[in-house]
């Protein structure tokens, strides 16, 4: 038996029918952090009761149906008696008690560790108080995960001394501590509480030359980081203006001594030195086209953002797919190839109609043109037996595709379900091969619906960093239904002819895949990034994505 299987054994023989509560660190903010257990919980929920700023982070890894009550801010509310003292609890947990009383399993979400970075002490306290069970899976503590993304490690090989301290509850005696001693000082507080924090450890006894550190939005890619010393913290986060009013709230971690040196960080700084860190980076493709993609920008720091340009339709005529498929069945094809995953789901669907299943495909060999359709045949219990082993283009795949061979081949038959609008490549290169092809319209492809009007404005106004178009027909409905790219905007195409139509469209091309691969594509813009910061740093400027390079606007006049 796993680990795992044996832990849900030993959940359900506890709890029974009975209903429990999970207090759930979600981490600091980068939903990657989740810890394992913490998955698991999610997925086995029945409830989920989670402050705002972690709800994106857990809500993806629940099931279907799971319930999501209003979330009811903090504050104090009538509470229970625990050891003899009235325990405050927050809405939150009445939600969760409430729901865990009527035999629901229920996760209490919280930021960072509820060990540490919350108060949910005073819930579990709440909950053994009302006799229901409860589990505690911790998380990374915000004020451990913060430092190690700004590349601040706490401690050296001789063992320094490490104090954490929450400002927000911090007295004169705790400021005097800290401030005598020599130990490495993490504080939790609020950007506009910094430099009153620097004054307290001062007052303590640090020297003002003692290096500091200032993360928000820390695992994020909003983080940014500050460093200064406890003397110049005000003026630094005065000059680059990192004090307006929206913003004096928000919550930070402060790092206090010789492991916060600003030399030391830069080389150490593994995260905001990813090649795209922060770049919003439009992807025009659906969100299951594009999960692989936007992973691997993630991966370079940046922020995806899928924006269909086209939206798939039945053929106008489908007797043609309907005769292919009962030709499928009867033994009519040696092949059957997939160029898109959109394929795929085409004859999916057509089976499903039929009350077939993957068993259909019983003698049948079957392509795939890539990672992602080969993908999407496997989930629908179907192995490929070729995939390009070089480029996944349908060049790739007649790379790799045998000649027809009357020998071995009974029969010299390839069925090949695409859309209305796929070039002929493919076609062209099986019957050189010696095959037949019955090329069939399996879909069609239309111009999807413009996007929301906030996502049509960032693509004219230059809200986002860069554009990957991975055809000439994203390029044309892009601009189509939501308006040409500003010209801040970095433009990656994924090859030549892709390049033309930017260029007909008015659009400058920064960036050319060396292959016509999306994920070479994203390489090839990775690599762009990479240069434009070696470029500022070497020239001593502020690293600064193409979006904030654009001119203000210009104030209305009053009348």
């Amino acid at each position: 038996m796993s680990p795992t299987t044996a832990h849900n054994s030993t959940t359900r023989h506890l709890y029974g029918a009975h209903g429990h509560v999970t207090f759930l660190g979600a981490g600091p903010g980068d939903p990657g952090l989740l810890t394992l257990r913490a998955v698991e919980a999610l997925a086995q929920a029945d409830v989920l009761v989670a402050d705002p700023q972690v709800y994106d982070v857990v809500r993806g890894h629940t099931r279907a149906g799971v319930d999501t009550p209003l979330r009811v801010e903090d504050g104090p509310s009538p509470g229970v008696k625990a050891d003899g003292a009235s325990a405050a609890v927050s809405g939150a947990a009445d939600l969760a008690m409430a729901a865990a009383r009527s035999g629901k399993r229920v996760v209490r979400a919280v930021a960072g560790d509820p060990g540490l970075d919350a108060d949910a002490a005073r819930e579990m306290l709440a909950c053994a108080g009302e006799g229901i069970p409860f589990e505690v899976v911790p998380g990374i503590a915000t004020a451990v995960g913060v430092p190690a993304y700004a590349g601040i490690p706490l401690r050296d090989a001789e063992g320094t001394d490490v104090r954490f301290i929450d400002a927000g509850t911090a007295d004169d005696r705790c400021w005097t501590e800290v401030g005598a001693s020599d130990a490495t000082v993490v504080v939790t507080t609020e950007l506009h509480s910094v430099v009153s924090v620097a004054g307290e450890l001062v007052a303590g006894g640090r020297k003002p030359e003692t290096p500091l550190t200032v993360t928000a939005a820390g695992t994020t890619t909003r983080q940014r980081t500050w460093s200064a010393t406890l003397g110049t913290i005000g003026q630094i986060l005065k000059s680059s203006k990192a004090l307006p009013s929206s913003d004096g709230a928000q919550p930070v971690i402060a790092v206090v001594g010789e492991r916060s040196g600003a030399a030391e960080r830069q080389r150490l700084a593994w995260f905001e030195s990813k090649p795209l860190f922060g770049w919003q980076v439009l992807v025009p493709r659906t969100k299951e086209q594009a999960e692989s993609l936007s992973d691997q920008l993630r991966s370079y720091g940046a922020v995806p953002a899928e924006v269909p340009t086209i939206a798939v339709e039945p053929p106008r005529t489908p007797q043609q797919m309907e005769r292919a498929v009962k030709g499928l069945v009867t033994g009519r094809y040696e092949w059957i190839a997939f160029t898109s995953v959109n394929a795929v789901k085409a004859v999916r669907e057509k089976f499903e109609e039929y009350g077939l299943d993957a068993r259909a495909f019983a003698g049948i060999k079957v392509a795939a043109v890539g990672e992602q359709t080969a993908k999407a045949l496997v989930e629908f219990g179907v192995k490929p037996d070729l995939v390009p082993s070089g480029e996944q283009s349908a060049a790739g795949l007649l790379e790799d595709w045998p000649p027809y061979d009357p020998v071995f081949d009974p029969i010299d038959r390839v069925f090949l379900p695409r859309a209305d609008i796929a070039t002929e490549t493919l076609v062209a290169g099986l019957i050189e091969l010696g095959w037949e092809v019955d090329d069939v319209t399996a879909y069609r492809t239309v111009r999807a619906s413009p996007p929301p009007a906030e996502t049509r404005e960032a693509i004219k106004g230059g809200g986002f960093d860069a554009v990957l178009f991975t055809s000439s027909s994203t390029v044309r409905n892009l601009v189509g239904i939501a308006g040409k790219p500003h010209n801040v905007t970095v433009i990656a195409c994924i090859g030549p002819a892709t390049a033309k139509t930017a260029e007909e469209h008015g659009l400058r091309v920064d960036v050319m895949s060396p292959e016509p691969s999306v994920h070479k594509l994203a390489e090839a813009l990775a690599d762009f990034g990479a240069a434009r910061r070696a470029e500022a740093v070497a020239a001593g400027d502020v690293v600064k994505r193409p979006s904030e390079k654009r001119p203000a606007r210009r104030r209305a006049r009053s009348s």
